[in-house]
């Protein structure tokens, strides 16, 4: 069967807004998706669902749709998003009803059955990650709308897939290999060049295009973008998303467990790649649910300190504040030298939590703003006083598949149960593979660690993960060697005390570093400077570090 050409328009809720009409209007592609949730995301649909429970979507795809609908049916293109969020029959009902203002029925199907409160009576979203096998019975029944609730990213490209290709439950290689590809496109312009570790290398990254996978009837594909767009795409690019949010070689999903230690890339001509060899196995017996609770409020007030006598100035308003529990943060490396105020000033963060607003409201931003005339002196704050914002809390639970009802809603109203799959197998830890080769030696040159290394990080609920990947090679021989668990709590003291994992993927000449709790409980919760441990990697890479010289070269 010819190739099914999936391209992605939206990698978060807020991402390029005119992403969906420029993949449209930029070349061929059989199917758009479009991925709006995240973590912090389920908890600002929640807050939206409590004050009208009408809502719970994501709201500005709806206004995407109104300048893309009628070029999306008259081209064929179907479409695929989890906008729908905590309520995807309302946001449904709302494309069904966006088609009649614009004088054109619109095939909809929907995809339930992930909404799991009643086993998490705490939470105000509670949400099964589902698998691709609704979206697939949608598209077979004709949708040319598809919208989900919580599935897995990947879903959105495993589902039409799957449908195109008449893939069943057993086709463990096929649908990982799908897995992967999806988990290529999810985050957008991340595998094109967005957020690269070797940016400066990429010609240009103004306007960076969107993905679009080619994927083949036995589950590889290759990675492109629309000609003329921005960014690249390279074996790097793709390196650098595939270790976004990863754990260990086994990568779980609902449909199938990808191996993540199997993928083979390939450059395969200008802005292509291949992806090939990947294996899958039979999915774990459990679904993870996205578990979201609010749990109290925050109030934060920054302190700015400029000169001399820094760390006297923050023991005196540290002193003169004196709230309980308050969390206090500095920032910065100030000289008193600077050419700047700014480079000679330190910010001084207070964070202060309560289970009641008012205690931790104007009653506390207030009285650090009662300071300014009387505490160190250049006293003054980034911003004016406020009032406390609810704090989100993630956790991770879980229920057998069987718990689970996932439901599609065919364009017809026929509601199909959807089957949990036929075989399970729980996860279970791979031995470390071993490193081929010597590493280079002879004479070492300090530089920085990003000279010879990239890396990506991000978020697991309160855990980070830090994938770190050499160009060749020669240089994962060296990075495999250099860089242990034990290396990185030294280059990193932030680490020193927290738990780390550490895997090895050779086929991409990559390591995997799981850092656990670093986060606190999520990113809602807004435990550090850097609350989704986006900029990890690069803090890694910007140590210096004794590098052979053969690989400096």
């Amino acid at each position: 069967m010819r190739p099914l050409r999936i391209g992605n328009f939206s990698g978060f809720y807020g991402d390029r807004f005119t992403a969906l009409a420029e993949m449209l209007a930029g070349g061929e592609v059989d199917v758009l998706t479009g991925d709006y949730l995240a973590e912090l995301t389920m908890l600002i649909l929640a807050r939206d669902r409590m004050r009208n429970a009408q809502l719970g979507y994501a709201k500005t795809f709806l206004a995407q749709l109104e300048d893309s609908l009628i070029a999306a049916i008259e081209r064929g293109v179907r479409i695929v998003s989890n906008a729908g969020g905590l309520n995807p029959a309302g946001l449904a009902a709302e494309v069904v009803a966006l088609g009649h203002r614009l004088g054109r029925s619109v095939a909809v199907g929907s995809v339930s059955g992930d909404d799991v409160r009643e086993h998490f009576p705490d939470a105000v979203a509670a949400n099964a990650y589902l698998g691709a096998f609704g979206i697939a019975e949608c598209l077979k029944a004709g949708a040319q709308i598809v919208v989900t609730g919580r599935v897995t990213d990947a879903a959105l490209t495993v589902g039409p897939a799957a449908a195109h290709f008449g893939w069943q439950r057993e086709d463990h290689d096929r649908l990982a290999g799908a897995m992967v590809a999806g988990h290529v496109l999810e985050c957008g312009t991340q595998a094109t060049g967005g957020n690269y570790a070797f940016f400066t290398e990429l010609s240009d990254l103004r306007r960076p295009g969107f993905p679009i996978a080619e994927i083949q009837a036995d589950g590889s594909s290759t990675i492109g973008k629309h000609p003329g767009t921005g960014g690249a795409v390279t074996v790097g690019t793709v390196t650098a998303q595939l270790l976004y949010e990863i754990a260990g070689p086994r990568y779980a999903g609902p449909d199938a467990t990808a191996r993540f230690d199997t993928i083979q890339l390939s450059p395969a001509g200008p802005d292509r790649v291949r992806i090939t060899g990947v294996r899958g196995e039979p999915p774990p017996p459990e679904l993870k649910v996205s578990v979201t609770a609010i749990e109290g409020f925050r109030n934060e007030m920054t302190f700015v300190l400029t000169g001399l006598d820094l760390q006297a100035k923050a023991a005196l308003v540290k002193s003169q504040l004196d709230w309980p529990g308050a969390e206090w943060t500095s920032y910065g490396q100030p000289d008193p030298d600077a050419d700047s105020e700014f480079g000679a000033s330190m910010l001084l963060q207070c964070v202060v939590r309560d289970l009641d607003p008012a205690v931790v409201g104007r009653q506390f931003s207030d009285r650090a703003v009662q300071l300014a005339l009387a505490s160190y002196p250049g006293c003054h704050l980034t911003a004016p006083p406020g009032p406390a914002q609810p704090t989100g809390v993630f956790r991770a639970g879980y229920l057998p598949q069987d718990a689970v009802g996932q439901r599609a809603v065919l364009p017809d109203g026929t509601v199909v149960e959807v089957p949990v799959p036929t075989e399970t197998r729980s996860l279970s830890a791979l031995a470390e593979p071993a490193v081929v080769g010597p590493a280079p030696a002879g004479p070492t040159r300090r530089v920085p660690l990003g000279r010879v290394a990239g890396a990506r990080s991000g978020d697991k609920g309160g855990d980070a993960n830090l994938g770190v990947w050499a160009r060749d090679q020669a240089g994962f021989r060296w990075l495999a060697g250099y860089l242990t668990v034990a290396r990185l709590r030294e280059l990193l003291p932030e680490l020193a005390s927290l738990p780390i994992e550490r895997h090895l993927l050779p086929n991409l000449h990559a390591l995997n570093f799981v850092v656990h709790d670093l986060l606190g409980r999520g990113v809602a919760w807004n435990a550090r400077f850097d609350p989704q441990g986006k900029a990890l990697g690069e803090w890694l890479r910007g140590h210096s570090v004794d590098v052979p010289e053969a690989l400096l070269s």
